[in-house]
């Protein structure tokens, strides 16, 4: 057995990370992440004809996005994580060896959409209120790319959603002390029993976004939805984050980068929306 949630009666025998085809080795993680952006395109084209905008418009923006944003998230990772790479550059461009951060491919995709906007003449803010519902449906449907590669879980847990894992199937940089100190053996196999905080932020995921689809129709100003997905994906990643054994610190400190991101996010969206209902409130006196 591989994997299993054993309070849930559910084992895996053997759980493959990737697929062969003619030779040519295909990982999970990167068909997940790839079902995601295709679901996340077609949610934000589906609210683009709702709203009687043009879905060209997102899938333009969906070409420039995919690509910069892939590149964002590896920066993102290799910053926070250079002494992994200062002595071998090359490596910096081998994503077969992972290394992803989300956060560098939001932020990316921000600044793409910043910039589309000002060549297509189309408003940032009513753009990413449509864009940000295929964002977290793609974020919730790629973080089970997490769970193939037995990675970003949390500390030890025996709780209903407990997750058990093969110890020899998950990479030593994931084991932290509160980990190793609660192996378990079961006819002379050692497993590990964690948080699966990938579990936990992708089922988030899908709150947020179904209460940005139903609060859509009712928001006040263009950007109202954008601060909802910040504000709300923030609030759970900054909580989730606290359980995970393998987040990104800043230089020379204890702190979760994407921690102190996520709370930065949900404060800042807390104001924003604030200030802008306010501005709502006092434009129809």
């Amino acid at each position: 057995m591989d994997a299993a949630f054993p309070h849930l009666g559910i084992y895996i025998k053997h759980l493959a990370n990737h697929i062969d085809v003619f030779g040519f080795r295909i990982a999970f993680y990167g068909i997940i992440i790839g079902l995601g952006m295709l679901a996340g395109i077609n949610i934000a084209c589906a609210d683009a004809k709702r709203r009687g905008q043009n879905p060209d418009l997102y899938l333009d923006f969906a070409m420039y996005a995919i690509v910069l944003s892939i590149i964002g998230a590896r920066i993102y990772y290799v910053v926070f994580e250079w002494d992994m790479y200062k002595d071998d550059l090359l490596q910096i461009f081998n994503l077969r060896g992972g290394g992803l951060a989300i956060y560098g491919g939001v932020i990316a995709a921000v600044i793409t959409l910043t910039v589309y906007c000002k060549v297509k003449k189309q408003s940032f803010f009513s753009m990413a209120d449509t864009g940000v519902l295929g964002l977290i449906l793609g974020q919730a449907i790629g973080r089970w790319g997490n769970f193939f590669n037995a990675e970003a879980f949390g500390g030890y847990t025996d709780s209903l959603f407990a997750l058990r894992y093969k110890m020899d199937i998950v990479g030593a940089g994931m084991l932290n002390n509160d980990v190793l100190s609660h192996v378990m053996e079961i006819d002379g196999v050692k497993y590990i029993q964690v948080h699966p905080t990938f579990l936990y932020e992708s089922c988030w995921n899908l709150m947020v976004l179904a209460f940005m689809l139903w609060y859509r129709k009712r928001k006040k100003f263009d950007g109202e939805v954008f601060f909802i997905y910040l504000g709300g994906y923030g609030l759970g990643r900054m909580i989730i984050e606290s359980l995970r054994t393998d987040s990104l610190l800043l230089p020379n400190t204890n702190i979760a980068v994407s921690q102190l991101l996520a709370g930065l996010c949900f404060v800042v969206s807390i104001v924003c929306i604030a200030v802008g209902r306010k501005r709502v409130k006092n434009a129809t006196k």
